[in-house]
């Protein structure tokens, strides 16, 4: 038998072999769409519920209208508020306040110089008046000034020991038990998870992979002025006073398209800072989905609003007119009282 022989006549070995073997195919079959199998188990059935995993059917359903390839699935989140709790006051403010104390030694002016006057002083009633302009200077002396690993390690260092005053446990424990389902379910889903935030890019990055399960270069935020330079012969980046990106309001639609470069299908806010993102996202062609946290669970976490007659706030707010707008553009609403069984992972 030649070597041509030999090979041909291995090959029909082969399809005989497979040929008798009626059980492959069956071993080789597709498993079933990770889309069909509800993995938010912390919630209640109800509209919202039923929106995130219909969502999600349409979409990596490859017979549906409105199947969405899995490069083009994404999905951005609001974090204050939204992945994790945001009152009395931002996480990030209090690890603003705390570094002004830390740093008040080496500034003696600080006593009787406003904002930092009333932050040494403790004053509750003069930190809930404080300004954009006063957030912002107290920001630059305690966020600026040293290289970016230093502030990393710096805000590292605080978010693993720092806790919240009211529940006495750390700010990472705070983090809701349902929206953590829901980018577990998503990324089960091949979706690429993204945090986009008001707050500190940098400060939300010391954290996110470890709290989220979203790595450093999916979250956008806003984030302050860098200057490259060398010293002790090595490159690093030296942190300026000097805002570079505000990843707030229309901001965070810009955010979306500059760093990310794709709109999203799916994004989740809680306050009016997030409403042109749910719109962005909502304009684009197919299926979308755009929902917001309401807080109106004052037993387990907090209520405030000030839509569906809840407490006003300057602390994510979530005013009736953005309700209202919800309710008109189809952006389903979350009631953390009704719709989640439970907030926080630690609860039974």
């Amino acid at each position: 038998m030649s070597a041509a022989d030999s090979v041909v006549a291995s090959r029909r070995f082969m399809l005989g072999v497979l040929a008798a073997m009626p059980a492959l195919p069956v071993l080789l079959r597709p498993a079933p769409a990770r889309a069909q199998i509800d993995t938010i188990r912390s919630w209640n059935d109800g509209p919202a519920k039923q929106a995130i995993l219909d969502f999600v059917k349409t979409t990596t359903d490859r017979a549906s209208a409105n199947f969405v390839p899995p490069e083009d699935r994404i999905a951005t989140f609001d974090q204050d508020g939204t992945l994790w709790v945001e009152h009395p006051l931002y996480t990030q403010a209090f690890f603003a306040l705390e570094r002004v104390h830390e740093m008040a030694p080496k500034h003696p002016e600080w006593k009787s110089h406003e904002p930092f006057k009333a932050v040494l002083a403790n004053d509750l009633p003069a930190l809930a008046h404080f300004s954009e302009r006063d957030w912002a200077e107290i920001v630059f002396v305690t966020h600026a000034g040293m290289s970016q690993a230093q502030f990393l390690d710096i805000a590292t260092k605080w978010i693993a020991t720092a806790k919240h005053p009211r529940f006495k446990r750390p700010f990472t424990e705070l983090v809701y038990q349902p929206m953590i389902e829901v980018l577990d379910y998503l990324r089960a889903n091949q979706f690429s998870t993204y945090i986009v935030t008001g707050g500190g890019q940098d400060f939300v990055r010391a954290y996110s992979q470890k709290v989220y399960g979203i790595p450093t270069q999916n979250v956008i935020g806003s984030s302050l002025v860098e200057k490259y330079e060398v010293k002790d012969g090595k490159g690093e980046l030296l942190r300026l006073p000097k805002l570079f990106f505000d990843d707030n309001y229309g901001g965070k639609a810009v955010g979306i398209d500059t760093f990310i470069g794709k709109r999203a299908t799916a994004a989740f806010g809680n306050s009016t800072g997030d409403q042109q993102m749910l719109e962005y996202t909502k304009a684009g062609p197919g299926a979308r989905l755009s929902m917001l946290v309401l807080h109106d669970d004052d037993k387990r976490e907090f209520a405030y609003g000030p839509a569906k007659g809840l407490p006003d706030t300057k602390v994510g707010t979530f005013t009736q007119a953005l309700y209202d707008e919800a309710t008109k553009s189809g952006w389903p609403v979350i009631s953390m009282k009704n719709d989640w069984k439970r907030i926080f992972a630690t609860e039974t």
